[in-house]
Formats: structure tokens, sequence, C-alpha cells
């Protein structure tokens, strides 16, 4: 199994000597916008994170293996029909041959076996609305609290319950900072959440509470930056969430569904919010990751 994880030769140079490495994820290649949007969206945050002056490292299955670092070709391939990975499911798709996309929590399982710590992303996933009924929290935030990596976000993904979820990050020991902002923002929304604990006002001052983290051998750090262009679409949330209900749509299932529904019944204004915050978020990882490589 010597080959089951392959790195790119630029992240591979980029790890041996030490410089800015910034992990993305191909679940929104595949599965969070109509194609071709997605390819787009993934190919913009891997430049935001070039402009930035770090090394992107797009993470996904192909041919057998783990790859880590893809080229515009490769990301082609992320089409609807990719299997969507968790951390239980990478090393299983990898066996089997299957095109798999990486989520947040699968993407970090990734990170933490070769040892990037550095994330962006869209939004975190987490406890779902109705909890227990159904039963259903995001495998992101068990894998928060296994890796050491410092995960950019616009908040956790408005579909989900954002109380329990910040609850639940609490317990877990992971750190949910502020960046420029006191309250916890709401993916498509920069206003209503719950108020944060910390707050930092530039990347320098983000890498310093990384690096006094980590020294205390703690797991993950979540950076939660506003979206740039705030919406309110609660109501329509709301409705997405029901209709996902009415149809059986569950686990994995979910979020794909109801982002689409979004995007349909939003006439695309989601999409745009969706895709403009992660490739900010990729950006504001990699200046993170250059100033933590600076300390």
């Amino acid at each position: 199994m010597a080959d089951l994880i392959q790195l790119s030769d630029e992240v591979a140079t980029a790890l041996a000597e030490r410089r800015p490495v910034v992990a993305l994820e191909t679940t929104l290649v595949a599965h969070g916008f109509p194609a071709p949007e997605g390819i787009e969206a993934g190919l913009e945050s891997e430049q935001r994170v070039r402009d930035a002056g770090a090394v992107p490292a797009t993470v996904g299955v192909l041919d057998g293996a783990i790859r880590v670092g893809l080229d515009a070709e490769s990301l082609h391939r992320f089409t609807p029909e990719a299997r969507k990975l968790g951390p239980r499911d990478v090393a299983a798709c990898a066996v089997q041959g299957a095109v798999g996309a990486t989520t947040v929590g699968g993407t970090l399982a990734v990170m933490r076996a070769v040892g990037i710590g550095f994330l962006g992303t869209g939004g975190l996933g987490g406890v779902h609305r109705g909890f227990p009924s159904p039963p259903d929290v995001s495998a992101d935030l068990g894998e928060l609290a296994r890796a050491q990596a410092f995960v950019v976000s616009s908040g956790v993904k408005s579909l989900l319950d954002i109380a329990a979820t910040v609850e639940l990050l609490e317990t877990l020991g992971v750190p949910v900072l502020g960046y420029r902002c006191d309250t916890l923002p709401l993916f498509f929304s920069a206003l209503g959440g719950p108020r944060l604990a910390v707050r930092v006002d530039d990347a320098a001052e983000a890498a310093r509470v990384a690096e006094a983290h980590w020294s205390l051998h703690r797991a993950s750090l979540l950076l939660c930056r506003p979206p740039t262009e705030s919406l309110e679409v609660e109501p329509l949330i709301e409705a997405g969430v029901a209709e996902a209900r009415a149809r059986g749509v569950t686990g994995q299932a979910v979020t794909p569904f109801v982002l689409s529904f979004l995007h349909e019944r939003s006439d695309g204004a989601t999409m745009r919010v969706n895709r403009r915050l992660i490739a900010d978020n990729a950006g504001l990882a990699a200046e993170v990751a250059v100033a933590y490589a600076e300390l």
C-alpha cells in the first residue's frame, strides 16, 4: 500500500522545504455547484492560495490512490457521480478504484496523514436540525478533534443547528475564532450567529494563536470569516430542509440537495455568495499559513 497516498511534485517539494501548503476539498467541485461552476470554483480557490504565497493541495481519490495536489485535467473528473468521502470512506474508495470527492472531514483525515496543517473551505459540517431525530452529526467535528489543523470557513453550514454545533465544538476543545467579527458568521449571512469568545484582526495574530494552541498539544482551530456579500436566506433554508425531509433525503445527500434548492430558489444569489466566500476563505487560509511559516 506504499502508493496509497500520492503527492504531486509541487506539494511534496513544498512540504520537504517546510513551505506553506493549504489543503482544499473536492466535494465542492463535485457536489457544491452545478457544472462547470464547481471546477471554476476549485481553480479560483487554488489561484487565491498561490496569490497569497502558499501552495494549494487539492485532495481527492482517483485511480486507486489518494491524490494530494490535482491539476486542472484531474479536477474535471470530479463530477456529481463521484463518491462523497468523509473520514470513514477515503480508504475504501481508493482500494475500490472509484472517484471520490473529499468533504472537510475526509480532507482533514488525509491532511493528518501527510502533515498539512491548513485548510480553506466554505462551511463546516455539524449537528443537523432536529437532532436526535435524525441522529445526524457531521464527521467533520470528530476529525477536528483528532487532527491538528487550522481551518478557515464562513462559520458552519446554515442548514445545521448552529447553537448545538457551537456547543459541541466547545466540548471537543476546538477554539472558534472570529476574523474581524465578534459573532459567528452563518455561511451566507455575516450576522446572526452566537457571540464568539475570541476575535483576531489579521493573519499574523491568527498564526500566533495557532502556534500557542498547538504548543499545548491541542488539535484543530476554526477561524470564521464573514462572507463579503451577506444574504438573509433563513426562510429558504427552512423550506429546503423541509423539502429534503419530505423527499426522504438523508445523510451525506442532505447538504448538496439543500444547496441546489437554495441556488434555484434564490435565482443564483446563494451560488454567487458561496463561490466568493470559498475563494476568500482559501486566500485567508494561505495568508495565515504564510504568517505561521514566518514565526
